[in-house]
């Protein structure tokens, strides 16, 4: 350790005046002693902490800083402050899943890469915070991973009479060729597990309309009119598929083929034009690949007259929207963020919350809408929060309207289809009414048409089974791209964060209260969703990473700590390897300090490496006065002697503090009106920092400290 430095006397002079100007003492001879010397003068408490050096010469083992990514790239003294104290920096919010995670699934590594190439050529190491943790994650991806299909409803009538074989016969389907086969499926092996499908066999690969599959519509289709076939398809092995509509006395056709069927339900939407008025007959041609095919939910209608005309922004234009209210902003979004995370949506955003009427959005039909008819309005919607909705169709000289209220909006794409009945012959206006929550919209796909009497939406549920191996799939994808991208630069992770209740029990995940930025892997990964973690982590990292598990309260709460040691036997009696455990230690400055020391006796005995990896100390107050100050510095000191007396040197992690100032950026979000760290809101030294730095000395450093600064 370094702790040695020699002052010039000009500038010990300096520091001994501006510390105690205001302050004036009088020295006098002793004549017992002789002249005063210089070295016995003595020293306040603000001058001892200025001699103190950088915090990680005192100590050999890993000291850290928890801090704010942006924080040290774009502020030059809380850079430098953390530059020369620290050896380690953990970022609170930039590595997690919610910061990395874009709205389609893809990861965003550039604003972390920037920062450790920052970090590396300070000299500091970044450990990596967090993989798996409940909050703070892109909460709204993976719901919709798992999220239920929405098949909308159809506009007008189903050419096709047994379109869904829930009456478990194929009649009056028929076909033929290539010793093909053709049946109504088992019950539950039609679209969502449920109900029947139908079933085509083709035993050989042969040309594509070597097996064939007919319906015969009542009627020949029209020339020039366009339809819109819909349907869900699979089959055993990757496979192809062909659609035709045909004269069946010539065999003539509009063909519709390439169609890929893969293992899983995929939806089939086609347009077709009839080239002649004599096609009568639907097709699927099924012969190019050998393979079982399952086909369910067949939709062949007219396709409906869109009454507006630019429903979906892919012109990356709003026009001819408009609207207005409540300082309310309206913009297309950027590519990628319209329905299914592609092309464009309309983007609405509501600063404050009021009326709903207070902020809308507008389209004027190009006619009056018939009063007493049946319309239908159709769209996708989601938002950056859970908000409400409401839809009118208006007269824009009255301002009378018919209303369509109670919309519930998530932060996941969600299908609304309203029936809507003008009263009068003088609606001629849609509006969006969002002005009753602070929010940001997202529309696209929206519809408008006469409703000729189709059907409804169906919602198709994931099976718990589907659900568990997508979620495990999507945290294989995060941890091994995480990993993997920063292989070279991170050798130890927070892999697990916060799996405990209070109880000792491990999270079930089965929470209603969810914030918008909660996503409990355990709810569908059970229990062992921390095994595959740390299974993943080690995988895909290196072989000499350290991977910890870390929570909170554990110097608090002994069943809680106990329960989490407990847990890591359990996680490496499954299979997997647990390096460390970390304890936060948010504390206060009047924490009960035999519970501390009974936690580390626990965790040393866990025989794990142990790592203080958040330690700050409240005070309650943003003012503190000196007794607080003094004992505020006091626990820091404490804590730190007992974590190096009670773990032995080889479980020794290292000791993070969590944050560097008490500067009110830093606090944001994270313990606002308080005063927990180091330095000051002015980024002085406080009394805390003498504490840290002689607790990792092992001693008073300040004994030594004389008025010749030679110490």
């Amino acid at each position: 350790m370094k702790y040695n430095k020699i002052l010039s006397i000009l500038a010990m002079c300096s520091l001994v005046f501006s510390s105690c100007d205001d302050q004036i003492m009088e020295w006098h001879d002793d004549p017992t002693h002789g002249e005063v010397t210089r070295d016995e003068l003595p020293l306040e408490l603000a001058e001892k902490i200025s001699r103190y050096e950088a915090l990680n010469t005192y100590t050999d083992m890993k000291l850290g800083a928890g801090i704010g990514m942006d924080l040290y790239m774009d502020n030059e003294t809380y850079r430098g402050l953390t530059n020369e104290n620290f050896d380690e920096v953990t970022v609170g919010y930039a590595m997690k899943h919610a910061a990395m995670v874009n709205s389609d699934g893809s990861i965003d590594f550039d604003p972390v890469d920037e920062f450790i190439t920052a970090t590396q050529n300070a000299g500091l190491s970044v450990y990596g915070h967090t993989l798996v943790w409940h909050s703070n994650q892109n909460a709204a991806y993976l719901d919709g991973l798992i999220a239920a299909t929405v098949i909308p409803g159809t506009a007008g009538s189903n050419l096709i009479t047994n379109g869904d074989f829930e009456d478990a016969t194929l009649s009056p389907w028929f076909g033929w060729g290539n010793s093909s086969s053709r049946e109504v499926s088992a019950v539950g092996e039609g679209l969502g597990d449920s109900g029947y499908a139908m079933v085509l066999t083709n035993p050989s690969a042969a040309n594509n309309y070597s097996a064939q599959q007919a319906y015969d519509f009542s009627a020949p289709l029209e020339s020039g009119k366009e339809y819109i076939c819909t349907f869900w398809a699979k089959a055993d092995v990757s496979a192809v598929l062909q659609v035709e509509i045909q004269d069946p006395s010539t065999y003539s056709a509009n063909y519709y083929g390439g169609i890929s069927v893969g293992t899983t339900w995929t939806q089939v939407e086609l347009s077709i034009t009839p080239s002649t008025d004599t096609r009568s007959r639907f097709l699927f041609d099924f012969g190019e690949t050998a393979a079982t095919f399952y086909i369910d939910d067949i939709v062949f209608m007219e396709a409906p007259e869109n009454l507006i005309t630019n429903g979906d922004f892919e012109g990356a234009t709003l026009d001819p929207w408009f609207g207005w209210g409540n300082g309310s902003s309206r913009e297309v979004s950027a590519d990628g963020e319209g329905y299914g995370d592609t092309g464009y949506a309309m983007k609405l955003t509501n600063p404050t919350a009021a009326n709903n009427y207070n902020a809308q959005q507008a389209y004027d039909f190009s006619a009056a809408l018939e009063s007493g008819t049946d319309y239908r309005c159709t769209f996708w919607v989601k938002a950056n929060t859970t908000a409400a909705l409401q839809v009118e169709v208006q007269n824009p000289t009255n301002y009378s309207a018919d209303y369509y209220g109670g919309i519930t909006v998530g932060t996941n794409w969600t299908y609304v289809d309203l029936s809507i009945t003008p009263s009068t012959d003088t609606r001629t206006r849609l509006l969006f009414d969002f002005g009753e929550t602070a929010a940001t919209f997202y529309f696209d796909d929206i519809e408008f048409y006469i409703d000729g009497g189709g059907t409804s939406a169906t919602i198709v549920e994931k099976t718990e089974e589907e659900k568990t191996e997508i979620i495990t799939a999507a945290m294989e994808d995060f941890i091994s791209q995480m990993v993997t991208h920063y292989k070279d630069n991170v050798f130890a992770w927070d892999v697990v964060n916060e799996p405990m209740l209070e109880s000792g029990e491990v999270r079930d995940g089965n929470v209603s209260d969810l914030s918008d930025d909660n996503f409990y892997w355990q709810k569908y990964m059970g229990k062992d969703y921390a095994v595959t973690a740390f299974n993943l982590a080690r995988q895909y990292g290196n072989a000499t990473d350290k991977l910890f598990i870390n929570d909170y309260n554990l110097e608090s709460n002994m069943t809680k700590l106990e329960g989490l040691i407990t847990y890591v036997q359990y996680i490496e009696a499954n299979g997997a390897t647990v390096d460390g455990i970390g304890t936060q230690m948010h504390i206060s400055y009047t924490s009960d300090k035999d519970m501390i020391t009974q936690m580390f006796t626990k965790l040393a005995a866990s025989g794990k490496l142990i790592k203080i990896s958040e330690l700050d100390v409240r005070l309650g107050t943003t003012d503190p006065t000196e007794e607080q100050l003094a004992t505020q510095a006091e626990m820091y000191q404490y804590v730190i002697d007992q974590y190096k007396a009670i773990i032995p040197t080889d479980q020794q992690y290292g000791i993070t503090i969590w944050g560097i100032s008490d500067n009110e950026d830093e606090h944001e979000y994270w313990l606002p009106d308080e005063s927990p760290n180091l330095w000051d809101s002015e980024y002085a030294r406080k009394h805390a920092y003498k504490g840290v730095a002689d607790g990792l000395a092992g001693e008073d450093l300040s004994e030594g400290f004389s008025g010749d600064l030679v110490y």
